[in-house]
């Protein structure tokens, strides 16, 4: 272990070297649906340490959930179906779109207006009416 705090690069980073060709023989290995059951479990795992309420138990959870997030974007990236940048970009675009009422000028001054508009969003964004 450093001492050194880690960024979200460094994880991109690392998950890229376990997987180069002389990375790990287990990671090189893995595919989507060889850790799909190991990606569930995490997000179990992370809502256990929410209910303790510890914040390093919390963290810690959180960050397995992470690798498995950056570890499927890099098996995606390998596969040339998409990587992590399209991750951040996707999930970036949603909320903007989804919070008019912060990025542009839709009035939602309640968790109520928001929920209301969060909800005809996402059906616009699924190719539905409203």
């Amino acid at each position: 272990m450093t001492n050194k705090q880690h960024t979200f690069n460094d994880i991109v980073e690392i998950v890229r070297k376990l997987r180069a060709p002389d990375g790990c023989p287990w990671d090189k290995e893995q595919t989507h649906d060889s850790i799909r059951e190991n990606t569930v479990e995490e997000v179990y795992e992370m809502l256990e340490a929410f209910d303790s309420g510890d914040g390093a138990k919390m963290a810690d959870e959180s960050g397995d959930l992470l690798l498995h997030i950056v570890f499927h974007a890099n098996i995606g990236e390998e596969k040339g179906e998409y990587n992590i940048n399209d991750v951040t970009d996707a999930i970036c675009k949603k909320l903007i779109f989804r919070h008019p009422h912060i990025f542009s000028d839709v009035d939602a001054d309640t968790s109520e207006k928001v929920m209301q508009n969060w909800e005809s969003l996402k059906l616009k964004e699924k190719g539905g009416n409203k």
